[in-house]
């Protein structure tokens, strides 16, 4: 190799701070086009579809919190829906006329009924789904594997319970009953139920509830990014790889586990929150094992710990119960001429089925995250080589 060939630089990937290739520039483009112009077409099949694009967005931002515990931190938790729960409730109950009609102290306080904005009602939603993600998080730090998934599950299982059987002997979560007339999502004058025109259109409420799910969704997109790539997220990683080795490094694994539940729930009560707003009623059935199932099969099948897979994990699975919804039994009476798997119960065996294929030829997901350590650095990698050896002593 020549002197000048070896004095070249070797060219590499731009670093971190510069500016973004316009293929990726193109690429974000084409996306938020996409995400914009995605409801008006989706809305001339329908309402319905519109209405399945805002739980898509809701499915990928606890898809997202999910993936902080289990792909980030490798902490197996199959009570994360009891994180939505909370945040839900929280703003059920802080913006709708349930507990000033059961309790005269609080009706006296307020009489035109307790209607906290929900950009004050979502914090306090978040906060108390971080506070249950600590409270969770504290007696489980030594567990591991199969005994943590047992107690998670069990978390969930009682949060669900409690809100089946709080309506005595004081009424806090109306029971089964579920909880009603819940304030939409008001921007000072501006209600997102009843929209007025914008620009001499008038969207419909479902297209209005749809940006402002896909704006959360793409700032956890934003969040999550950033937390894997900072040094709480590296520590996440190691204490998934190897936790004795972690704390040998000096990592906190206590407090690193905590952050990790606690930052999970969060993304569960904003998501529980918005979902309070926008179906204007809760109640426990929402909030099943079932649900964290389902939640779970998102990243498994996206991509464990790689926030691109998650989103897309997210998006398949929570648009398959709607496309079934709508073709499962047309498409059977068409070529079979009478229906021989309900809807429902295709829907289930779809996912069991992809869950087993996923496990038998795709183990880390559809879109895994790419391995560390596996492409040396470019200076790095000529050196590896003989010639490049060679050139490093003679100019070393």
């Amino acid at each position: 190799m020549s002197e000048a060939a070896a004095a070249e630089p070797a060219k590499g990937p731009p670093p971190a701070g510069g500016p973004m290739p316009a293929r990726v520039i193109g690429a974000m483009a084409a996306v938020g086009a996409t995400l914009v112009v995605l409801p008006w077409v989706a809305g001339a099949f329908g309402d319905a579809w519109i209405r399945a694009l805002c739980f898509v967005t809701l499915y990928v931002m606890l898809a997202l919190g999910l993936n902080i515990v289990v792909g980030f931190a490798g902490l197996l938790d199959l009570g994360y829906i009891a994180f939505y729960a909370v945040g839900a409730y929280t703003y059920a109950l802080l913006a709708s006329p349930h507990l000033t009609e059961h309790f005269p102290a609080l009706a006296a306080a307020f009489p035109s009924g307790l209607h906290v904005p929900i950009w004050v009602a979502l914090p306090i939603g978040a906060s108390l789904a971080a506070a249950f993600g600590i409270l969770l998080g504290a007696p489980v730090l030594k567990l591991r594997g199969d005994y943590l998934a047992i107690v998670t599950l069990g978390f969930g299982e009682i949060i669900r319970i409690f809100l089946n059987n709080l309506n005595a002997p004081l009424n806090f979560t109306n029971g089964p009953s579920g909880i009603t007339l819940i304030d939409p999502v008001r921007i000072g004058s501006f209600d997102l139920a009843h929209p007025a025109p914008v620009l001499g259109v008038r969207p419909s409420s479902l297209m209005l509830y749809y940006y402002l799910l896909v704006g959360l969704a793409l700032l956890s997109i934003l969040v999550c990014v950033r937390l894997q790539d900072s040094r709480l997220g590296r520590a996440w990683m190691a204490i998934r790889e190897d936790e004795v080795a972690a704390r040998a490094m000096g990592i906190n694994v206590r407090n690193v586990k905590l952050l990790a539940f606690s930052l999970g729930a969060t993304f569960g009560g904003v998501a529980g929150g918005i979902f309070a707003a926008f179906q204007g009623f809760v109640s426990p059935e929402s909030f099943s094992l079932n649900e964290s199932i389902i939640v779970l099969s998102m990243i498994v099948l996206g991509g464990l710990g790689h926030v691109p897979g998650v989103v897309l994990g997210a998006v398949m699975l929570a648009m398959l119960p709607e496309a079934l919804r709508h073709t499962a039994v047309p498409l059977q009476l068409a070529v079979f001429g009478r229906v021989l798997i309900d809807a429902e119960v295709l829907r289930m065996l779809l996912y069991g089925t992809a869950t087993v294929g996923i496990m038998l030829y795709r183990p880390r997901g559809l879109w895994p995250a790419p391995e560390h350590g596996l492409h040396p650095a470019p200076g790095r990698a000529a050196a590896a080589t003989p010639e490049g050896a060679q050139t490093v002593s003679r100019h070393g």
